[in-house]
């Protein structure tokens, strides 16, 4: 019996049992937006360092290295605001796969050889801009595809792999510009967009529960309007954008902090994330996910604090490594707010909370090289670390209100 037929094929909500990994790899669907969504990653991972390589060598400035890599987060919240609304389509497959091609186009350009700074980083932008309508469109084919109870499950096994790709791409990463120069490096991230590309225009079919309408700026407007109209929603969203995207703000320091061992570091940070995302959403029940959101949010940053110092190389991977088994206390948050969400806006609320998180990474990244212009880059990473621990601890109260309003509520 397959997945299709034990789960049918209406709304996630149709089915409400526990579901494991291979329950959810054997839905051709979900198996599909999961290698695409996989392929992506790798993709996005290798030519992330090959670009931050490439501008640490031609400027040596830390700000500049920091936005390579992370700047495209700032164009996110634009995309967010104007277009999010498309993610709750009726067509979402079908701008899945339009955005995967521009991204293919993307990565194949920054292949060009001699390619101007300014013209990369435009493209940054461009591709920055539509990455949270893809996250959009993604997660909410996913919320349709698997049963109400597969969710967090689903976003585990998604996160597992987007750690194990970054591992893999880090790793590759440097191994390849052992040999190659950064925008040869390119080339095989341009394969990998290409694959995922297809993979997703094979698998994944049209389908949708969600009301029609004509989406567009208005409707992008209203559905932000309500979303952030109530405060537990927006103290949710502060604890998955803020602390996430100060700790990134440490990782982006990794280069001009220790350029030999980058690679390694960014490997130890993605180790640990896929640790994390394996315990909380695969061993852990949902009121243990919910009991260990804070505790985790504590451990995404603390560890950081130890970078300050500098201490030798393994001390350093070990702190990061630990550290990124913190970021799975977005689970929690995201089943919280996934909760709190209308069926037929879940495309829009999750790509709203994607580029929130991305754009706070890419904040996050412009602070972190902004002080390290003027400090050492290892008390910049401090400075970082004890802020996104201020937020944290600051924002319990709102968090646990909300948790206890949602209770209450039928």
């Amino acid at each position: 019996m397959t997945s299709d037929t034990v789960w049918g094929t209406g709304s996630a909500a149709e089915s409400s049992g526990p579901v494991g990994y291979l329950a959810l790899l054997r839905q051709r669907e979900f198996a599909g937006l999961y290698a695409s969504f996989s392929l992506t990653a790798a993709s996005g991972t290798l030519s992330g360092f090959a670009l931050g390589s490439l501008v640490q060598a031609r400027t040596g400035s830390p700000l500049l290295t920091a936005l390579s890599m992370f700047g495209s987060s700032f164009a996110a919240v634009a995309g967010a605001l104007t277009l999010m609304s498309v993610a709750d389509g009726g067509r979402p497959r079908r701008t899945l796969v339009a955005l995967h091609g521009l991204s293919l186009v993307a990565v194949a350009a920054q292949a060009v050889p001699g390619l101007p700074l300014v013209a990369r980083f435009g493209l940054l932008l461009v591709v920055g801009f539509f990455q949270s309508l893809g996250t959009g469109a993604r997660m909410g084919l996913l919320a349709e595809i698997v049963p109400a109870s597969g969710y967090a499950p689903a976003r585990s096994l998604m996160n597992l792999t987007a750690g194990g790709a970054s591992v893999l791409g880090f790793a590759l990463g440097g191994a390849l510009l052992a040999v190659l120069s950064p925008s040869q490096v390119f080339v095989p991230a341009g394969v990998l967009a290409a694959l995922a590309t297809a993979v997703v225009a094979g698998t994944v079919r049209e389908r949708s529960v969600r009301t029609a309408r004509r989406p567009g700026l208005r409707e992008t407007w209203q559905g932000n309007v309500a979303l952030l109209g109530r405060p537990g929603r927006r103290a949710l969203l502060l604890n998955l954008w803020v602390p996430n995207g100060l700790v990134v703000g440490c990782e982006a320091l990794f280069l001009p902090y220790a350029p030999a061992s980058a690679g390694l570091l960014l490997a130890a940070g993605s180790a640990g994330m896929l640790l994390g995302d394996l315990v909380v959403g695969r061993l852990l029940d949902e009121a243990g996910r919910a009991r260990w959101a804070y505790p985790l949010r504590l451990l995404l940053a603390g560890p950081f604090l130890l970078l300050a110092p500098r201490p030798p190389v393994a001390v350093a991977v070990l702190a990061v490594g630990v550290a990124g088994v913190g970021f799975a206390a977005t689970l929690p948050l995201q089943e919280r707010l996934l909760a709190l969400t209308p069926d037929a806006e879940r495309g829009q609320v999750q790509g709203v909370e994607s580029a929130g998180r991305i754009t706070w990474q890419g904040i996050g990244a412009a602070v972190g090289g902004a002080l390290a212009q003027v400090v050492e880059p290892g008390w910049a990473i401090g400075l970082l670390a004890a802020l996104s621990l201020v937020v944290t601890v600051a924002s319990r109260r709102a968090v646990r209100r909300e948790a206890a309003a949602a209770a209450d509520r039928p």
